[in-house]
């Protein structure tokens, strides 16, 4: 791969098994996820919950935990369960349903994927030594995660999911569409 340096952010040539609105839907959500489970020290066979899996940074977290051999318990609302199913989650919560801090099942890391939980509520299902991240906390993503994506990609273990296109001409309805809290990666 082919990258070159800015002063700022990060540079790389489309991979090619993804088309252009995947490539573009890979930066920021991708990059976000693989820095706070790079900092939870993600490694293989590690028990991890998703909080908010179904959104654009959960959707990658959800790859590459099972990239790196992790088990993924995916919390989103039940309408999602076949999509986090799909991208690789084991195991699916509906957090209108039922309150994740209160399983009995202990994990390495609870990764809050869209800053609506806290440690003290993630303290009760981690284990000793376990990590929390959340997207709330200030992030440094580098060229090296992007390259790290972008690798993935290439070698068809890691798609963005994009649930829905606007054109530019339907701007305000494609905002619209996110501050519902409802879209998937777009």
């Amino acid at each position: 791969m082919h990258t070159a340096r800015k002063k700022k952010g990060v540079l790389g040539l489309k991979p090619k098994r993804l088309d252009f609105k995947e490539a573009a839907a890979l930066p920021v959500g991708g990059m976000t996820a693989l820095f706070l489970l790079n900092k939870a020290r993600l490694g293989k066979g590690q028990d991890v919950l998703i909080y908010g899996a179904s959104g654009s940074v959960g959707s990658y977290a959800i790859q590459i935990a099972k990239e790196q051999g992790a088990r993924v318990v995916a919390v989103c609302s039940s309408s999602n369960f076949e999509m986090v199913t799909s991208l690789g989650a084991d195991n699916a919560i509906d957090y209108r349903k039922q309150d994740y801090s209160l399983l009995e099942k202990k994990f390495d890391i609870v990764f809050d994927a869209v800053g609506k939980t806290s440690k003290s509520k993630a303290k009760k299902v981690l284990k000793q030594g376990g990590s929390f991240v959340t997207v709330k906390s200030l992030t440094s993503p580098k060229q090296e995660h992007l390259n790290k994506l972008c690798e993935l990609a290439e070698a068809g273990k890691f798609r963005p999911y994009i649930d829905k296109c606007f054109p530019l001409s339907e701007i305000v309805a494609a905002h619209e569409y996110v501050d519902k809290g409802q879209k998937k990666e777009m």
